[in-house]
């Protein structure tokens, strides 16, 4: 038997809304129906109204009777009075040890004649477990299946659940699978007649549909988090022709986008197999996010309180977080821009912080004249003019950003010689820059993979593009040099000993030019290599073997990251939908990002740090304000899954490669321009995505039979593209 388990998710607690009126009254307990413990949320408080994060059961402590310390006591105090009546005397002694956990006191005090003043009620109440159970009540025990469930509520409307086994009275506490307890709480907390859970859903369902065009659009957000944990309490609680009959019934009027979970979902169909679906887990832990406008939601809670409806509030109450906003409700447009996550929308609270998206500014250097660049006479014997310096739009400023970060705000380590001179070759390359726009697009060459059975997995370029590495699916990375200069293996320690290591060009001395060739290849991996980069010449924290900073809240895979132009943030996009944009200095989440239908596969941010772009499986690139925390923009045409993203380095075009075979480029200054991120639109997230892809589509370029993996602007902004031909 485990009991009242403390472990703080298996607690659910609801944040009061003042301003809200009182959530629906709890149904009466039948007197023949096994009594489960209802949930009696306070008159002042809001169930779902800010939906706050759930809290850790605290230990009881002495105090006034209303304190939460206190009813923890009542609740324990009420649950072992009830089994000793009902002699269930093992089962009580086993959660009179557990209590122990909760306070060393609480045990004896259960037992002791005192502890029926804690109730706060007449002699004869206290005598009664019925009473207890009908009062509203903290606590009950259920007769599930031959088993017995102790329910107790540490709060109203909150419940923890521990069941004991035929046969294992007496045994030690042992929980088996410690993530599924939210779900055995939700299950038993909110047992009730499992062929009524159709009626509950469709009662709702025609509600929604029958309201007003403004409220049905935002209401209709419920559908889908509601279904899904319906179905698992049915799963859970080993109903399984009714949750069979549930999913079928249903399953087709959940929104599009949400069929990949769904699947995932239908294969759940019995308890065992809750138990290894880590995303089925997630889902069950972490709260859905809706945002809806106060007059919706009220209208939601007066039809629950008419249908005393308990069946969907306590999933309301304990599932989800409705994030209730003052003002117009929003359109169904509004509502899918921002919908399709695992986990719902992002908080807006979650958007608030401040982000330094603005340029470091750049270290002074004396640029040095190459020979063309100098004064004297040509071939005719007249002097040479002078090329006029170009406007490098979106390059880091020499002038102190005030959106930057202060310039000390992380430990960036001092730049070596070597790293100088290329960031003096990087100026003189930004020099001769083309500077692009929609009447001079980049020029764009391809570098096609050929029989690359091994199966092209990642693809990167160096910042200077000499050099082009590929990741396979036979665990092997394979470099190439794309310029003249072979690539060549550092000497011998012996060798090495005997170069002069104050000379001029002592990186060259260090090279064995006996190893000179345009390839190498790289073992070590033992799976397939999904991932590659060039690191910058500035490598830092190279000396701990521990990460320096772990980056933890999405709820799948992280498949691709991408570092800020400040190196203060980095983003990273998820199999669970959203992006997350994270401070590097204290490993905070400062962003969160919702709005495509597939996993994240492609990041970047713009050269003057304001903006990101992000692609994904629907074939969408959304454009993010980072400062302000809104979706600016949404670019379509691909038809597949986009892997790569690339601004150029004047900031003025837009590449994106998608698995459709094809590079686009857009008009970003255009796409950035007149955006809407007044305070209203900021605090509501009432965004309006212009309808104007085709506009801003400067251009589409089709590869014969090659998706598109990697894309990359040089220097001078020539766009460089890869991928591996594909014969299908």
């Amino acid at each position: 038997m485990a009991a009242l388990h403390e472990e703080p998710a298996e607690v659910a607690a609801a944040q009061p809304d003042p301003e809200a009126g009182t959530p629906p009254p709890p149904p009466a307990v039948p007197p023949a129906a096994a009594p489960a413990a209802v949930p009696a949320a306070a008159a002042e408080g809001e169930a779902a109204g800010a939906g706050g994060d759930a809290a850790p059961p605290k230990p009881a402590a002495p105090g006034p009777a209303a304190s939460p310390a206190a009813l923890d006591r009542q609740t324990l105090v009420a649950v072992l009075q009830f089994l000793r009546r009902s002699n269930l005397r093992e089962s009580e002694e086993i959660l009179r040890r557990e209590a122990r956990l909760l306070g060393d006191d609480l045990g004896a005090a259960a037992l002791s004649p005192a502890s029926a003043g804690l109730l706060g009620g007449s002699g004869s109440d206290a005598d009664s477990g019925e009473a207890l159970l009908g009062r509203g009540t903290s606590a009950a025990a259920v007769a599930i299946g031959g088993n017995v469930a102790t329910v107790a509520t540490s709060s109203p409307g909150v419940a923890a659940v521990a069941a004991v086994p035929p046969g294992k009275v007496g045994s030690a506490v042992v929980v088996e699978d410690q993530p599924d307890v939210s779900a055995v709480l939700s299950a038993y907390n909110q047992q009730g007649d499992p062929t009524l859970y159709e009626e509950y859903y469709s009662g709702l369902k025609h509600f929604i549909e029958c309201s007003l065009d403004c409220h049905r659009a935002e209401l209709s957000q419920l559908f889908y988090p509601l279904f899904v944990h319906m179905y698992l309490e049915l799963v859970y609680n080993q109903h399984e022709s009714e949750a069979k009959s549930f999913f079928e019934r249903f399953h087709g009027d959940q929104e599009c986008y949400y069929q990949d979970d769904l699947r995932v979902l239908s294969s759940l169909t019995k308890k065992e197999h809750m138990r290894g679906n880590e995303t089925m887990l997630d889902f069950r832990t972490s709260k859905f996010v809706l945002r809806i406008s106060r007059d919706s939601y009220q209208l939601l809670k007066r039809h629950l309180q008419e249908k005393q409806n308990n069946q969907i509030w306590n999933i309301v109450q304990e599932h989800l977080y409705i994030d209730i906003f003052d003002g117009m409700p929003r359109s169904k447009q509004q509502i899918d821009a921002m919908v399709g996550s695992l986990a719902g929308e992002a908080k807006r609270e979650a958007n608030k912080a401040k982000v330094f998206f603005g340029l470091l500014k750049e270290p002074e250097f004396d640029v040095p004249l190459d020979d063309e660049d100098e004064e004297g006479e040509n071939e005719e014997g007249k002097p040479k003019k002078k090329k006029p310096k170009k406007d490098n739009v979106g390059s880091k400023s020499k002038k102190q950003d005030p959106n930057a970060p202060p310039q000390n705000r992380i430990p960036l380590p001092e730049l070596k010689d070597s790293d100088k001179l290329d960031k003096v070759m990087n100026m003189k390359e930004a020099a001769r820059r083309v500077r692009l726009g929609p009447e001079c697009l980049p020029s764009i060459c391809f570098y096609t993979f050929l029989n690359a059975y091994q199966g092209l997995t990642a693809v990167d370029i160096t910042d200077d593009s000499s050099m082009i590495v590929g990741g396979f699916a036979d665990s092997t990375v394979r470099v190439w040099s794309v310029t003249p200069k072979k690539l060549r293996s550092v000497k011998t320690a012996a060798d090495l000993s005997l170069i002069d290591k104050e000379s001029d060009d002592v990186l060259e001395r260090i090279m064995d030019e006996k190893t000179a060739s345009e390839l190498k290849i790289l073992y070590g991996h033992s799976g397939p290599v999904y991932g590659t980069s060039f690191s910058p010449d500035s490598l830092w924290a190279t000396d701990h073997y521990q990460p320096l900073r772990i980056f933890a809240g999405h709820l799948a895979d992280v498949t691709c990251t991408r570092f800020h132009p400040n190196s203060n943030y980095i983003a990273t996009g998820s199999a669970d939908r959203t992006i997350r944009l994270w401070d590097v200095l204290n490993g905070n989440c400062v962003r969160i990002f919702t709005g495509h239908k597939g996993p994240i596969h492609s990041l970047a941010f713009s050269p003057n740090g304001r903006f990101l772009a992000t692609g994904a499986t629907d074939g969408r690139v959304l454009l993010w304000d980072i400062g302000h925390g809104l979706m600016v923009g949404e670019l379509k045409g691909h038809t597949d899954t986009i892997y790569a993203l690339r601004f150029s380095r004047d900031g003025e075009i837009l590449a994106s490669g998608s698995m459709d075979n094809t590079v686009r480029l857009w008009d970003a200054v255009k796409a950035f321009e007149d955006l809407e991120t007044d305070d209203f639109t900021t605090a509501t997230g009432h965004i309006n995505l212009p309808e104007n892809s085709q506009d801003l589509l400067l251009g589409t370029y089709m590869t014969k039979s090659t998706p598109v993996v990697h894309l990359h602007f040089t220097r001078r902004n020539l766009l460089l593209a890869a991928g591996a031909y594909s014969s299908q």
